[in-house]
């Protein structure tokens, strides 16, 4: 499993005051798995993905990404982890507002240590013609696809999304969608987290947080459905 989480739990705080955020969490994704993390704000979603990401540790349990322990990982490990293992796609887009959009795509690129030539990236999204637009000439569907390109250009087999299409309009979302499905497709294990129900239809499995922990984990219900058959 590219994704191994075994009796996880994170707490903040300690004593009365502590607030757990996870609790007893026991997850695999493999590669080439589209996977929706669902569930309603201050479910664990967000949190579920910065402890698989090494953005924050786990306070019990064993995380087990890619073949590296991150839960007993030092620093400095879990620095060389985070370049070459996984990658962030984020609501807000978080560019670099001073960088073209190759630079933004370059710069992730040189980061991993990664050979991906920018151009090519940008054209595999679709962005061949806005290479060098800054992010405030760019559309907020383009500066998604630019965050995209910069997680692609990584090569990194891990991608991990925080409501990624949340800040899109439906059809400027349905295309990001359809970009990450084809990075599962090409066998990058891929973790959406949203509070939309509609876009978990699309989805090879569906994981249902509340309070922290897992309450269902399987196919969609009525089965997958096509990124062009969604509607919000």
């Amino acid at each position: 499993m590219l994704i191994e989480m075994k009796d996880v739990a994170k707490r903040y705080g300690e004593g009365p005051l502590a607030v757990t955020a996870l609790d007893d969490i026991e997850l695999l994704v493999d590669r080439g798995e589209f996977v929706v993390v669902l569930g309603p704000s201050g479910s664990g979603k967000t949190t579920l993905l910065n402890v698989v990401g090494a953005l924050d540790t786990a306070s019990d349990g064993l995380v087990r990404v890619n073949g590296v322990d991150i839960t007993r990982a030092s620093r400095r490990e879990l620095f060389d982890f985070r370049a070459r293992t996984v990658c962030f796609i984020f609501q807000s887009f978080n560019l670099f507002p001073g960088l073209t959009a190759a630079e933004n795509v370059q710069f992730g690129a040189d980061a991993a240590g990664s050979d991906a030539d920018a151009s090519e990236v940008m054209a595999s999204v679709g962005l061949a013609d806005k290479m060098d637009r800054f992010p405030h000439e760019l559309s907020g569907g383009e500066q998604q696809r630019v965050a995209i390109a910069r997680a692609l250009a990584t090569k990194n087999p891990i991608l991990l999304c925080d409501e990624p299409t949340g800040e899109l309009d439906f059809r400027t979302g349905v295309q990001i969608l359809e970009l990450l499905q084809d990075q599962a497709a090409a066998g990058r294990a891929v973790l959406v987290v949203t509070h939309n129900r509609e876009i978990s239809r699309m989805a090879d499995r569906v994981v249902e947080l509340s309070n922290g922990r897992i309450v269902s984990d399987g196919p969609p219900v009525g089965g997958k459905a096509a990124v062009a058959d969604l509607h919000w």
